[in-house]
């Protein structure tokens, strides 16, 4: 058969190569009956799985889609021990991140419809494919039986918990069996670690990561997801000699970008495969194993344990603060007298900082030099440090969201040594034997050089940005115990087998690629899951390093939070379209169906639809006198509404108003009601204190960075200082304290209001006052702010009428045309407001509410029918549509979306823009270019590191014109997609390749030591070798794609490129292997 022609589901059906004849028989059988949503049902204490086999996919996939109703799922739980918290009180029940010391279990299963349910406790005792030397765990045991008796499971459990010795058993199964098994992880580096730790256990082990294979044939093979989905697109030969796959780390599948993959990879293994998924706690486990069951026809068990072999106890930092603050201790109780004081410590130095704020006023360059947060951190990590060392608190991983910062808080530690001299010989030794693999040049690296004195002093850095070699090294000294405290970015929490005694987090926000964000609970519990060594430590310490920026909403929902549930990130790429519509009979609709975002929409629709009767319900049972005059009293209310905000759109204009925004001016905020009609807290008169405007120079608009401080009287528990001007004016509004009860101003004895400086986007501003009040110099302290205070309410005992207000027209100079009519429109509405009879009924706000509440009912009516006709739709329907017609117009496939030679180019490439490179191939771009400029030229579309405004254009005068015509090409197909109306912003899109690595490439292909080439750039080591190592996959990709149209110039260049690039450290082989 053609590769063209592949049948891929059909291919990988064919199951009757591994069963028995009576399993074919039942398959048979089976495969007559009308397929039905799965079902649910729990085992008993004994245990339970449904017969051998199940009912397979037709060679043509179901075009028809099926709907899993959440209420089809039956799920009744199966065996259960004990699962309450140690502490025993119901606060702690739910806490993930603390867990329990008691070996707990939690199991259910899902499955098809028409399965006789067979027991299979002690399943692995009869003949166990491997023993163990120590007693498993019940949750271990269950797994285990439900593997050998031949069903797939998911085994959720924490960090350390022993989720490892279930996929071993699997292993060991297929090796027994004489069945080829597949152990998958997300990234290289576990995949070599676990190529290491495995063979050693089994011997006839494989490894395929893409930077290298070994062992191909092996009846175990190690690899990365992506190599995976690349096996089942062309239809290996390996794949039906598959028996069991191991997702590691399977939670992993809610990556934005790389999500996908997973997904992909489970949706196109054949059925006769089982799973085995190991992943951290995910809360939706049972949706999960309904989609496995749904989509493969067999059934899926979980196993859930919250037992952690180590208790956790889990402190608060405050920054400046003095010491720690134990705030859920190893029984998981939450100590809310112990988080108040951390609290209460930080809110001092929350207050300098709102005073400096008032003290200097607008001038950033006198605050900056008053304060630097990042020295205080700093100073505060080191004093960490210095406490668990005393303490004996170590080894300790001290995570940071910064390369950078990682090193600077190493290098900090300069003055401290904790390796005694036998260690450092240890060391030494070490390093050494890991660096005689490399030449002497690479040896002599100052990233080598400078990072061995550090390690000598047993402190270490983990991060990206480290020579690969480099971060093995330092793995291995952690691993040996040779390394007391590491400084490492978020990576080091994935997959790898590295614990520590205590876990440090110097902050916890970070850059998830597009914007900064607090860390969610699901985060900090796989981060702080390093803390505690099973067998070595009673506990495990976490500290949390609290900043000033930090609410203590925030810190709580991060410390107390469950684990994030599994949601898809599914999308659609135009690499697995073409993959798609490359194999006869495979239908990227079928893809999209099978989807666990399509299952996840169809599981929302039952509830919507219960949801829907009960809005229904609800509406039928509100009954109004007059209803009609109520209804216009309503809708004129609503356009009063309407007309406010255009009001303050207009006079809130910069232009207009900041002349107007002195220190002391009395300002009310404007505070609409909820979109649900949900009346919010009113604010009273705040105080000016000043304004800050980033961009001055747009005085035509209200923008984002227009912040205005004021002085407002808060609740003391909820009050936050002043926020960072980085947040958008959306996230400022919503991060305002609660606001005190009008009439609570300038209360010197009250301990539960308080004035408070706090940032207010420039469209809240409402009611400004002709009126100012002196405002002190310095607001620091509590008493010149409560001072203001009373200066307000005087104000408001003098004016009972009412405080005099700022005319727009008379005082603002305000001659806007549009804001006239607005206006006058607002006159007009109020006088056909009071002109109603409605508008003097004694009744009146009674029979107001009720009208609210009955169009509450209709808009939640109106949105649930709509996310119920959006759950029982196909999903991403739509861009389905477009990414097709975006294909057929550059020609990649013809009308009939039968793939053409562009296409079948297109399919091989998956390391970057599968459009643009093959764009640029069919254009010759790269014909007339030396090897070393084609291979710089691709660097363009690797290098994913942000593009910086001191980035210098390339030197190579020979690649201005590519670069250039490689912009048109982007540019090109950013418009065909714009016109296919896929969202997308065509000059970023055709300006986002970055031309900082094209001299570094050039040089190393002209044969540059890696020491030269590091001089030409700013990028870490790391970055420089994985931007190398990704080109040199793409070039491997694109030989292939070469010889898929048969140009042989063109796969002989790109053959020579790869080897150019593939030389020593750059490709140095990794420790593990």
């Amino acid at each position: 058969m053609a590769d063209d022609d592949l049948d891929l589901f059909g291919a990988f059906d064919d199951s009757s190569a591994t069963l028995t004849a009576e399993e074919q028989a039942e398959t048979s059988s089976s495969t007559q009956k009308r397929k039905k949503a799965p079902v649910a049902v729990a085992s008993d204490d004994k245990s339970a799985s449904p017969p051998s086999k199940k009912p397979h996919k037709d060679k043509t996939p179901d075009k028809t889609p099926q709907v899993l109703s959440s209420t089809a799922l039956k799920v009744v739980e199966g065996k259960r021990i004990d699962a309450t918290p140690v502490g025993g009180d119901k606060a702690s029940s739910g806490v993930v991140s603390t867990g329990t010391q008691q070996k707990n279990l939690i199991s259910f299963s899902v499955y098809p419809p028409d399965y006789e349910v067979k027991p299979t406790a002690g399943a692995a005792a009869k003949n166990p494919a491997k023993t163990y030397p120590f007693t498993l765990d019940p949750f271990q045991q269950q797994a285990v039986d439900y593997i050998e008796a031949g069903e797939s499971v998911l085994v959720s459990a924490h960090t350390s918990a022993g989720k490892t010795a279930v996929a071993e058993y699997a292993i060991a199964k297929s090796l027994r069996d004489k069945q080829r098994v597949i152990y998958t992880s997300p990234i290289k580096a576990l995949s070599n670690q676990k190529y290491r730790d495995l063979e050693e256990e089994f011997g006839d082990v494989g490894l395929m990561t893409g930077d290298i294979t070994i062992n191909p044939s092996a009846t175990c093979l190690i690899m990365t997801t992506e190599i995976l989905r690349s096996m089942l697109y062309r239809g290996s030969e390996v794949m039906r000699e598959v028996a069991w796959v191991i997702y590691d780390e399977i939670h992993y599948m809610r990556d934005k970008e790389r999500g996908v993959v997973w997904e992909e990879s489970i949706i196109l293994l054949p059925h006769k495969v089982r799973f085995v998924f190991l992943s951290a706690t995910i809360p939706n486990s049972k949706e999960f194993a309904g989609w496995i069951c749904h989509i493969h026809h067999q059934p899926c068990h979980v196993v859930y344990t919250d037992y952690r072999p180590t208790p956790l106890q889990h402190y608060l930092f405050p920054a400046g603060g003095s010491g720690l603050h134990l705030v859920v201790d190893e029984k998981g109780k939450f100590r809310e007298d112990n988080f108040q004081k951390a609290i209460a410590t930080l809110s001092a130095s929350a207050d300098d900082a709102a005073s400096e704020l008032a003290s200097y006023g607008s001038n950033s360059k006198r605050r900056k030099a008053k304060t630097n947060p990042k020295k205080q951190v700093g100073t505060d990590v080191f004093r960490i440090v210095k406490l668990i060392m005393e303490r004996q608190y170590d080894p300790v991983i001290i995570f940071s969201f910064s390369k950078r910062e990682c090193e600077a808080y190493a290098l900090l530690m300069s003055k401290l040594d904790f390796n005694t001299e036998e260690e450092k010989q240890s060391v030494d030794q070490l390093f050494k034997n890991a660096m005689d693999s490399l030449s002497d040049d690479d040896r002599a690296l100052p990233q080598v050089d400078s990072i061995l004195p550090l390690l000598r002093r047993g402190i270490g850095i983990h991060h990206g940005g480290l020579l690969p070699i480099l971060k093995e090294v330092i793995e291995i000294l952690f691993g040996e115990g040779l390394l007391k405290c590491l400084f490492a970015t978020e990576t080091f929490s994935m997959g790898l087998n590295m614990p520590a005694k205590t876990v440090v987090f110097t902050n916890c926000r970070k850059y998830d690629g597009k914007d900064f964000r607090w860390i969610t609970a699901g985060e900090y519990i796989q981060m702080s899951g390093r803390a505690g060594r099973r067998s070595l430590d009673a506990r495990g310490i976490v500290i949390q390093m609290l900043s000033e920026q930090m609410e203590p909403q925030v810190a709580k929902g991060i410390l107390y939070g469950q684990a994030d549930p599994l949601f898809s990130t599914f999308h659609l790429g135009y690499n697995m379209l073409l993959n798609l519509m490359r194999v006869e009979d495979a239908d990227p609709e079928y893809m999209i169906k099978q989807s666990f975002h399509q299952f996840q929409n169809e599981q929302a629709a039952p509830a919507l639809e219960e949801a829907l009767e009960r809005a229904k319900e609800e509406k039928e049972q509100i009954v109004i006198k007059n209803e009609e005059e109520v209804a216009q009293y309503y809708y004129l209310s609503r356009s009063l509404v309407r007309l406010k905000e255009d009001f303050l759109a207009i006079r809130n204009k910069p232009d207009y108003v900041v002349r107007f925004l002195n220190g002391g001016r009395l300002v009310k905020l404007y505070c609409p009601d909820s979109d649900d009609g949900t009346a919010k807290p009113k604010w009273d008169w705040g105080v000016v204190v000043n304004f800050t405007t980033k961009n001055a120079s747009d005085s035509t608009s209200a923008t984002p960075d227009t912040i205005v401080h004021v002085l407002l009287n808060c609740v003391v528990d909820n009050a936050v200082t002043a926020k960072s001007n980085d947040a958008t004016n959306g996230s400022i509004a919503s991060e305002l304290p609660k606001p005190a009860p009008e009439g609570m101003m300038g209360l010197s004895t009250s301990t539960s209001y308080e004035m408070k400086i706090c940032p207010v986007p420039l469209e809240m501003l409402d009611l400004l006052s002709s009126l100012r009040v002196y405002i002190p110099k310095d607001l620091r302290t509590l008493e010149s702010r409560q001072a203001v205070g009373k200066s307000v309410k005087e104000v408001m005992r003098r004016f009972p009428q009412g405080v005099p207000l700022l005319d727009p027209r008379e005082d603002m100079d305000i001659q806007d045309e549009q804001f006239t009519r607005v206006i006058e429109k607002t006159v007009e509405a109020e006088e056909k407001l009071k002109a109603s009879p409605f508008h003097e009924a004694t009744d009146k706000e009674a029979r107001f509410a009720l009208y609210n509440l009955k169009m509450e009912s209709e808009a939640k009516m109106r949105e649930l029918e709509r996310k119920i006709k959006e759950s029982k739709s196909l999903v991403l329907r739509d861009d389905l549509r477009r990414r097709r017609r975006v294909l057929r117009r550059l020609e990649f496939v013809d009308k009939e979306s039968v793939i053409q030679r562009k296409g079948r180019t297109a399919c091989e490439v998956s390391t970057t823009d599968e459009l643009l490179v093959t764009e640029m191939i069919f254009n010759g771009q790269f014909n007339d270019l030396s090897v070393n400029d084609t291979v710089a030229l691709l660097s363009c579309l690797i290098n994913t590191e942000k593009k910086k405004e001191s980035d210098k254009p390339p030197q190579a005068e020979s690649l201005e014109i590519p670069v250039r015509q490689l912009r048109e090409t982007a540019q090109r197909i950013a418009k065909v997609m714009h016109d296919a109306k896929i969202s997308i912003d065509v000059d970023e899109y055709a300006g986002a390749f970055n031309t900082s690595l094209v001299d570094v490439v050039i040089a190393w292909c002209q044969g540059a030591k890696f020491s030269q080439i590091c001089k030409m750039s700013d990028a870490f080591e790391g970055t420089i070798i994985r931007c190398l190592r990704r080109l040199e996959e793409l070039l491997r990709q694109l030989t292939l794609a070469a010889h898929s149209i048969g140009d042989v110039e063109l796969e002989k260049k790109f053959d020579e490129g790869g080897k150019k690039l593939k030389r020593d450290i750059v490709f140095a082989a990794s420790l593990y292997l």
